[in-house]
C-alpha cells in the first residue's frame, strides 16, 4: 500500500483518494498494471491520460481484463482520451478472444474518427426537430434531459462535446429566444432568502409521479436525473454481452429494444423513504426511457411475509404515482427455478451440503478471516447431489440438515462467491403455494434468474448489492440463460429517524409509537397518514439525485418539499387552537352576515366558500395580550385588530378574566363606522352560528416532533446509552377544544363529488389537507368520522358538524424552524 499511494498520485488522485484505491483489493492491482502497461510506472502522468487510466481500471469488466495491457497502451499513447472511448473499448474487448482485431478495435472505439462542424449542427438539428413540442412546452426546464438525450445520438457519438454543447445552445436560443418571466425563478419578499418556483403550477398533482418545483429552485423536467451522471452512460437495451449470441436475440425478439425494469421488495414489512427512492429509480428510468417496470414481490421466505405487507407495497407504488406494467411473484417461477437447479448440479456446479451454519463459516475463514477450504460434501459425485436435492425435496431432511449450494470459489476475494446457499428446507406453508414446497431458493439464486426471466435490461439495486454483481452474472452463464445488467446507486436514509424493520419493530412493540404507521416514522404509510403529499417525497427523492454515494438527507429537506407542493396546492382555513371568546357589544344580539372567502386567496382556481360572520366569535388566545407593548400589533385592551376578511377591525373594550386571572372572555367593538383607520395586523377567526354548524370542533389536533432527538440516533458516538434511549416520549402532543370554520364541509364536499370511486377513496382522508392559516399544515386523520356522503352532498353545514368527529395531524409547520412547536399559533 505504501508503494501504491504515491504512484496513484502521480496519475491525479487526491491524497485521501489514492489511499483509498490502495486499499481496495480489486481496483489496486488492476490500477497499477493499468499504469505499468502504459508507459508510465515512473515519471510524470499527464492529467488527461491519469483521469482515462482510472477510468479504465474502474470500470473494466472481466471478460475485457484479459486485454487491459491493450488497452492501457491505447490510453497511453493518446488514441483513447474521452470516458465514452474508453467503455466502447472495454466493451469492444470483452467480445475478443484471444487477440483483438486492431482495425475492428479503433472502429469501435471511434479512433481517428472526425465530426465536422457541419455533421454536429445536422445532427443536433434534426434532434431538436425530433423533440420540438417538448421543448417549446416546457421550455428551458426541459434542457437537462434534452442534453442527456443528446448524448445518445450515434452521429454525435465521437464529436467534441464542447462543440456538441455550444450548438446545442445556439439552436435552442434560436426555437426560444432569451429567456424571460416564464423561465424567471421567483424571489421571496424583499430579494431575501432562498428563490423559489414560479406560481403557474397545474392545480392538479400528476398522476404518473413526475415532480412539482421544489421551493429553493426553478421548475426542472422531472425526468432529467435519468439523463445525467452515471445513469446517462447505462447501456441501451441489445447492448449487454451474453455467453451465447442467440440469448440476446431472443430477448430483443421479447421486448422489442424496450427498456426492462423492475422493482422487487421483499413482502415481509412494510416500505419506508428508502424504498421511494427505489420506486422512482426503477418506475422512473423505465417511463424515462418509454420502458415498462414490473413489481416482482420476492416471496421466497415464507417464515416472514403477510398479505397485509403484499397490500401495502402495491397501495404505496400506486400512492407515489406509478403503475406496475405487470404484478409478479418470484414464488410463480418455483418449479422452474427448482428444474434449473437441477441443471446446475447436472453441470456439477452445485452440490448438496450438511454442514452446520457453524462448520460453514468456519469454512469461509470464520471471525478471524482466516484461510478458507471446501467442505467435504463439495466433492460429491453429480449422481449423488441430484439424490440428496431429491430427497431435501421430498421432506427427508429437516430444516438446517441439507442446503443446496452453488459450486462457485472459495478463494475468491469476493464472499459473494464462497458458495452460496441455492435452497434450504424450510418446513412452513407458503402464502401462495401453500405445502406444495418445503424447500425454498434463496435471494442470491432466485433474484438474477427472475430477472432473466422477465426480460430484465436494467436491474437498478443499492449499492450493499455491489459485491453480488459477480455472482450474479457466474449463475446466468453457469445455466445459459440470458443475462441482465446489474447497477447500483446509493441507499437514501434520512436523519432523526431509523428505517430498519427490526428497530421499527421493537419501537412499536414497546409501544414508544402507534402502530407501522405512527406519523413519526418514515415508512410510507406513516408519511401518507401524516398528510405527507407524494408528490413531495417524488420531489424530494429526484432533488437528492441518484449517485453511487450512500446519503443520509436532513430530514428538514422532505419538510421544504412538502411545503412547496402544499403551499400550492391545499385550501387555507381559519382555526383556533386554544379559542378565546369575543362579543362583539355594538352588534345586535341575532346579527349575522355570509362572507364570501377565498380557498387561497389570489388563486380563482381553488374556489371559494361562505363562512357566518356573527355577534359572537372566537380567535385565538396567542393573539391576545393583557399587557401591551410598542412593539405588539394584535389584540390588547383599548386596541385595535383586523379580522381576516372582515371588512372592518375590532376594538377591545374590557376583558373577563377567570380566578386564575387568565382572560376568558373579551368584549370589544366592531369599528364600522366612517374614518376607521387600517389595522396593523389581522388575526383569524371562527364565529359562533350554531344554525350553520360554526364553529366545527376539531376532536383532536395533533402536533409531532422528530421521535429521535439526534440527527444519527444510531451514533454511539451521539447516543452511547443506546438508540432507544434517544426516543423523544414528548414528541406527540394532542390538543383538544380546537375549533374550524365551517368551510371545512365546503371542501369534503369537493373532494367527495370529485371522487371517481368513493368509496375506495373516501377512507383516504389524508387527501384532505389544509393550511390552517398562521399555524401550519394539516391533514385529516384517519381516526377522524366525515359525515354521510348525502349529508355532505346536502350542503347542510350543521347537519355536517352535528355528524362529524374531526381529528387533525399537522404535516408540517408554515415555515422550517429550528425549535419544536407544541400547536401554537405561528405569526
Amino acid at each position: 500500500m505504501d508503494d501504491l499511494v504515491p504512484l496513484f498520485t502521480r496519475i491525479g488522485l487526491s491524497e485521501q483518494k489514492a489511499k483509498e484505491t490502495a486499499k481496495n483489493k480489486k481496483l489496486a492491482p488492476t490500477l497499477a498494471a493499468a499504469i505499468e502497461a502504459a508507459g508510465f510506472a515512473s515519471g510524470e502522468v499527464p492529467e488527461t491520460i491519469g483521469k482515462m487510466l482510472y477510468r479504465l481500471a474502474s470500470t473494466i469488466t472481466p471478460p475485457a481484463l484479459p486485454h487491459l495491457d491493450h488497452l492501457a497502451q491505447a490510453v497511453g499513447d493518446g488514441r483513447l482520451t474521452t470516458n465514452e472511448q474508453v467503455d466502447a473499448a472495454i466493451k469492444f474487448s470483452a467480445t475478443q478472444d484471444p487477440t483483438v482485431d486492431t482495425a475492428a478495435f479503433e472502429r469501435a472505439c471511434g479512433i481517428g474518427v472526425t465530426v465536422s462542424d457541419d455533421e454536429v449542427n445536422q445532427a443536433v438539428a434534426e434532434y431538436l426537430q425530433t423533440h420540438h413540442d417538448r421543448l417549446v412546452k416546457d421550455r428551458y426546464r426541459a434542457l437537462g434531459a434534452l442534453l442527456g438525450g443528446l448524448k445518445k445520438v450515434e452521429a454525435l457519438r465521437w464529436a467534441t462535446p464542447a462543440k456538441v454543447k455550444a450548438a446545442f445552445d445556439d439552436q435552442v436560443l434560436n426555437i426560444l429566444g432569451p429567456k424571460d418571466e416564464r423561465d424567471e425563478i421567483v424571489k421571496t419578499k424583499g430579494g431575501k432568502g432562498k428563490d423559489k418556483a414560479p406560481k403557474a403550477v397545474p392545480a392538479q398533482a400528476k398522476a404518473d409521479g413526475a415532480a412539482t418545483p421544489a421551493a429553493d429552485g426553478p421548475r426542472r423536467d422531472p425526468d432529467a436525473i435519468f439523463f445525467e451522471g452515471e445513469l446517462s452512460r447505462l447501456h441501451r437495451p441489445g447492448g449487454n454481452p451474453q455467453i451465447d449470441p442467440a440469448l440476446m436475440e431472443a430477448h430483443l425478439k421479447a421486448t422489442g429494444g424496450q427498456v426492462v425494469t423492475r422493482f422487487p421488495p421483499e413482502p415481509n414489512g412494510f416500505l419506508h423513504i428508502g424504498h421511494a427512492k427505489a420506486i422512482n429509480v426503477n418506475f422512473g428510468y423505465a417511463k424515462a426511457h418509454g420502458g415498462v417496470c414490473y413489481l416482482r414481490y420476492d416471496d421466497t421466505n415464507p417464515e416472514a411475509e403477510e398479505e397485509r405487507y403484499f397490500t401495502s407495497i402495491l397501495e404505496a407504488v400506486k400512492w407515489l404515482g406509478f403503475t406496475p406494467y405487470t404484478v409478479t411473484y418470484s414464488s410463480d417461477n418455483f418449479q422452474r427455478l427448482y428444474e434449473l437447479a437441477v441443471e446446475l448440479i447436472r453441470r456439477d456446479k452445485a452440490y448438496v451440503c450438511h454442514c452446520t451454519g457453524e462448520e460453514i463459516k468456519a469454512h469461509r475463514g470464520g471471525d478471524a478471516k482466516g484461510p478458507r477450504s471446501d467442505c467435504v460434501h463439495r466433492a460429491r459425485p453429480v449422481a449423488e447431489s441430484l439424490a440428496e436435492f431429491q430427497k431435501m425435496k421430498d421432506g427427508r431432511y429437516g430444516e438446517g440438515e441439507a442446503v443446496l449450494r452453488m459450486k462457485m470459489n472459495m478463494q475468491d476475494g469476493n464472499p459473494q462467491f464462497w458458495d452460496l446457499v441455492a435452497y434450504r428446507v424450510l418446513n412452513t406453508p407458503h402464502h401462495r403455494t401453500g405445502s406444495t414446497w418445503c424447500i425454498y431458493p434463496t435471494y442470491d439464486y432466485t433474484h438474477c434468474l427472475c430477472d432473466s426471466f422477465e426480460n430484465i435490461t436494467h436491474s437498478l439495486c443499492t449499492t450493499e448489492f455491489r459485491q453480488s454483481r459477480e455472482s450474479y452474472y457466474w449463475l446466468c452463464d453457469a445455466l445459459g440463460v440470458y443475462k441482465p445488467v446489474q447497477w447500483e446507486y446509493g441507499r437514501l436514509n434520512v436523519t432523526n429517524t431509523v428505517l430498519s424493520k427490526r428497530k421499527l419493530l421493537q419501537l412499536v412493540n414497546a409501544g414508544l409509537v402507534s402502530g407501522w404507521d405512527d406519523p413519526r416514522l418514515y415508512t410510507l404509510p406513516a408519511l401518507r397518514r401524516r398528510g405527507i403529499p407524494p408528490q413531495a417525497i417524488n420531489n424530494f427523492v429526484r432533488e437528492v439525485g441518484i449517485t453511487t454515494s450512500n446519503t443520509t438527507i436532513e430530514v428538514e429537506r422532505l419538510d421544504n418539499q412538502t411545503r412547496a407542493y402544499l403551499d400550492e396546492h391545499a385550501p387555507r382555513l381559519m382555526a383556533v387552537v386554544k379559542p378565546l371568546r369575543i362579543t362583539l357589544t355594538n352588534l345586535p344580539e341575532d346579527f349575522s352576515e355570509s362572507l364570501t372567502v377565498p380557498f387561497k386567496p389570489r388563486t380563482p382556481a381553488m374556489g371559494e366558500h361562505t363562512v357566518p360572520f356573527t355577534r359572537e366569535l372566537y380567535i385565538d388566545a396567542s393573539d391576545f395580550r393583557l399587557e401591551d407593548s410598542p412593539d405588539y400589533f394584535r389584540l390588547a385592551r383599548g386596541k385595535s385588530v383586523g379580522l381576516l376578511h372582515v371588512p372592518h377591525p375590532i376594538t377591545c373594550e374590557d376583558v373577563e378574566l377567570d380566578a386564575a386571572g387568565e382572560p376568558v372572555h373579551l368584549l370589544c367593538r366592531y369599528e364600522n363606522g366612517p374614518d376607521v383607520p387600517k389595522p396593523k395586523a389581522y388575526v383569524q377567526w371562527v364565529a359562533h352560528n350554531p344554525a350553520h354548524g360554526s364553529p366545527v370542533p376539531i376532536q383532536e389536533l395533533r402536533v409531532y416532533d422528530r421521535l429521535f432527538r439526534h440527527n444519527n440516533p444510531l451514533d454511539k458516538s451521539e447516543v452511547p446509552e443506546g438508540w432507544l434511549s434517544d426516543v423523544d416520549v414528548d414528541s406527540l402532543h394532542r390538543l383538544t377544544g380546537a375549533l374550524v370554520e365551517v368551510g371545512v364541509w365546503d371542501a369534503v364536499r369537493r373532494w367527495t363529488a370529485a371522487m371517481a370511486d368513493p368509496v375506495v377513496e373516501r377512507a383516504h382522508v389524508e387527501n384532505l389537507r389544509f393550511q390552517f392559516v398562521r399555524i401550519g399544515y394539516f391533514a385529516v386523520d384517519k381516526d377522524s368520522v366525515l359525515p354521510p356522503s348525502e349529508t355532505v352532498a346536502s350542503g347542510d353545514s350543521a347537519a355536517c358538524t352535528a355528524a362529524g368527529q374531526l381529528v387533525f395531524n399537522r404535516i408540517v409547520t408554515l415555515r422550517e424552524s429550528n425549535k419544536k412547536e407544541s400547536g401554537t399559533t405561528q405569526a
